[in-house]
């Protein structure tokens, strides 16, 4: 499953890489990419959108 998130935190590749390692945590084959200029996050993973957020929310990035 694939799903896009607005991140308004999100300002760096830092930032991408943050949120990168916080959902590979929980499903280590997520395909994660983001773009500070758009402020969205795309993940790519079986895992579901619940806990996603919550991931991206734990490492202080949560989603809108």
């Amino acid at each position: 499953m694939q799903v896009v998130l607005t991140v308004p935190k999100l300002a760096c590749g830092a930032c991408v890489d943050t949120i990168a390692q916080a959902v590979r945590q929980l499903d280590p084959q997520a395909q994660v990419e983001g773009d500070p200029k758009t402020k969205q996050v795309r993940i790519t993973s079986e895992r579901p959108v619940g806990d996603l957020r919550q991931a991206l929310t734990q490492v202080g990035y949560p989603p809108a």
